[in-house]
């Protein structure tokens, strides 16, 4: 049986917005929005996942021509929807690149960088290393699946050609707050520990001026902040978790929120 050509446009659109909104969500979403990620594969994966979601969204979704300056503003309003979701994901990932920054920063070793595949920049070795501990633990924890779940949710409470009245945007703004201040409490203990090593280094060379302890402070306070790196590292993914679950607390809410509005 032959589609006709009605039938066909229908089918397309029924299938462009939902990939609207999925791409634009994984082109802001931590790991797989990354640079490391070919873009051929995001698209590809970004059309699986418009099919699967398409019963979904077609269920709640308002007519809109695709062809017309109203659809151009729907397209517009799914992207601008995903972004929004994938940057409240992106958040957590946010505080573990700016804690690995200010561990570097307070060891001596943002000095050395080294090139970042996934950001397609330079980067410290620590925010590196505890990148991909985080992405691992993110994918032990089917945090992909989370991104599905979330998009599944988001097409019943924002529909395609509803608008975008009930969506929180300020929420997103006001948790870059957040991101500082959870950044710099798990690196409280390493900062600390350092300065006290510092200081007494300091009244080391009140007493003994002879001593070459600018040579011999930096290679101390290095090793002995490696050495509560290494304590705090095993805490790392359980605090990764729990502001996860922080931003998926943020998305139920402003899902909520929005649901009010329908």
């Amino acid at each position: 049986m032959e589609l006709e050509f009605a039938q066909l446009v229908a089918l397309l659109s029924a299938l462009w917005w939902p990939f609207c909104r999925v791409m634009a969500m994984l082109s802001a979403a931590p790991m797989i929005g990354e640079a490391m990620v070919p873009i051929s594969a995001r698209v590809l994966l970004s059309l699986a996942l418009a099919v699967v979601l398409m019963p979904i969204s077609q269920a709640t979704a308002l007519t809109v021509d695709p062809w017309s300056m109203a659809g151009v503003l729907a397209a517009a309003e799914q992207a601008l929807l995903g972004f929004v979701l994938g940057l409240a994901f992106h958040l957590a990932m946010a505080v573990i690149t700016v804690l690995g920054f200010l561990l570097s920063s307070q060891l001596g070793l943002s000095m050395a960088v080294m090139n970042d595949p996934m950001n397609g920049s330079s980067s410290d070795v620590i925010t590196s290393l505890l990148s991909m501990l985080c992405m691992l633990v993110f994918f032990t924890v089917d945090g992909h699946l989370l991104f599905v779940q979330v998009l599944g949710s988001s097409f019943k409470v924002w529909p395609v050609g509803a608008g975008i009245a009930g969506l929180n945007m300020d929420t997103v703004a006001y948790n870059l707050a957040w991101v500082f201040s959870a950044a710099l409490l798990l690196a409280l203990p390493v900062i600390f520990s350092t300065l006290v090593v510092q200081m007494g280094l300091g009244l080391l060379n009140r007493v003994a001026p002879s001593l070459n302890l600018f040579s011999l402070g930096f290679s101390l306070v290095t090793l002995f902040g490696l050495f509560m790196l290494s304590q705090i590292l095993a805490h790392v993914p359980a605090h990764y978790l729990r502001m996860t679950q922080q931003v998926l607390d943020m998305i139920d809410r402003g899902l909520k929120s929005g649901a009010g509005h329908v």
